[in-house]
């Protein structure tokens, strides 16, 4: 069911409010003040925080999870494939970084049933990726590596890469999509 302009609103914001606090430092009134309305209007939208949280990570996870099951089981080539898994991070971040930033750190406040979910789609999205990697080096299309320090390292630097971008000088997206495809793939020396 996708969410009402209201909701999404509601959303949003709390997502922000989530990257800059912390999700156990938010209240609803929070989120309320935020939107500059009562805390019981907020009900009439959404039912709890939890509920928040829950359309906010589990909707990335899926996007994340849904596009890598399409990308390793393509025709394309190894590095075709990782030069669309770098494109997807990088896309999901300048759609959306505050909703990525509450996936990386909140995603532990999850109750029971969604919380088994994510990290079935996170343990997924991972063997996905551990598998283009093998067969990369199988068919001699990337260095033989340890498959770990790949995988560790490239996902580490597209997961906080809502850290950094917007922040200072940041490239456009053209020139980002381009130059970080080219350091996680070919290094700089």
């Amino acid at each position: 069911m996708k969410p009402t302009d209201r909701k999404s609103e509601i959303i949003a914001i709390a997502a922000q409010l989530f990257k800059e606090k912390g999700y156990s430092a938010v209240t609803m009134r929070d989120i309320a003040q935020a939107m500059n309305i009562k805390a019981a209007s907020l009900y009439n939208h959404i039912k709890s925080k939890q509920e928040i949280l829950v359309l906010i990570i589990i909707e990335i996870a899926e996007e994340f999870t849904q596009t890598m099951e399409t990308i390793v089981h393509s025709e394309e080539n190894t590095i075709q494939k990782l030069e669309k898994v770098i494109q997807l991070h990088i896309d999901i971040t300048l759609r959306n970084a505050d909703a990525l930033a509450c996936l990386n750190n909140d995603w532990m406040h999850l109750a029971d049933a969604e919380l088994t979910y994510f990290i079935k789609m996170r343990e997924d999205y991972e063997d996905n990726f551990r598998t283009i990697i093998k067969n990369g080096i199988a068919n001699q299309e990337i260095k033989n590596l340890n498959v770990e320090v790949i995988i560790f390292s490239t996902l580490s630097t597209l997961r906080t890469l809502y850290l950094w971008y917007g922040k200072k000088k940041s490239p456009n997206p053209t020139v980002l999509k381009s130059n970080m495809i080219q350091v996680l793939l070919n290094g700089i020396v």
